[in-house]
């Protein structure tokens, strides 16, 4: 009788188990879904100052048609998502803060803009915002480790890859331009 109630205690122990290690994997994966949201909302309000910054500088930089091109083609690509996988995504959105910085670089070459209040007021609001957009991608970025770390770890990655539990993908600069101080040419 007592074998009885160590097996009937460790198959109870070990439903236990499978629930919380289930809840937390779940938990973990809506974090992350959670944090790619707040990546999307920052991204959001990005594209939408940036029109502003491009109309405001337009007029100080005429000469400089290529940059604000490069600018509008960059944010339609981002906007459209930059194709299908996040790493594609990201890849996007690398190549608009390229573009971005090569328009603030660019726009120091002329003082009457620089000293213009609207376009100082829109580029603290969108260093404001790159700056919330690396908050947003470091927290996904973290959630993302903690629940590749927990589908990877043992004996979780049994019941992970039972319940087709995969590993999501870091939401990271993989350009080697992106890396690189903006070099501006006339």
């Amino acid at each position: 009788m007592n074998i009885l109630y160590w097996i009937l205690g460790i198959a109870v122990l070990i439903a236990l188990w499978v629930i919380l290690a289930y809840n937390r994997l779940i938990s973990l994966m809506y974090r992350a879904k959670e944090a790619l949201s707040d990546i999307d909302v920052q991204l959001k309000r990005r594209y939408d100052l940036i029109p502003n910054l491009v109309e405001t500088v337009k007029g100080y930089m005429a000469h400089e048609r290529q940059v604000f091109e490069n600018v509008t083609q960059a944010r339609a690509k981002a906007i459209s998502g930059g194709g299908k996988s996040l790493g594609e995504k990201a890849q996007a959105e690398d190549t608009l803060s390229m573009n971005l910085k090569t328009l603030f670089a660019v726009a120091e070459n002329y003082p009457d803009l620089k000293a213009n209040a609207n376009f100082l007021d829109l580029q603290r609001e969108l260093a404001d915002t790159e700056n919330k957009i690396q908050a947003a991608r470091r927290f996904y970025n973290g959630n993302v480790m903690a629940l590749n770390t927990k589908i990877d770890t043992f004996p979780t990655n049994i019941l992970a890859s039972s319940f087709g539990f995969s590993k999501i993908e870091f939401f990271g600069l993989d350009s080697a331009e992106e890396k690189q101080p903006v070099s501006v040419k006339f």
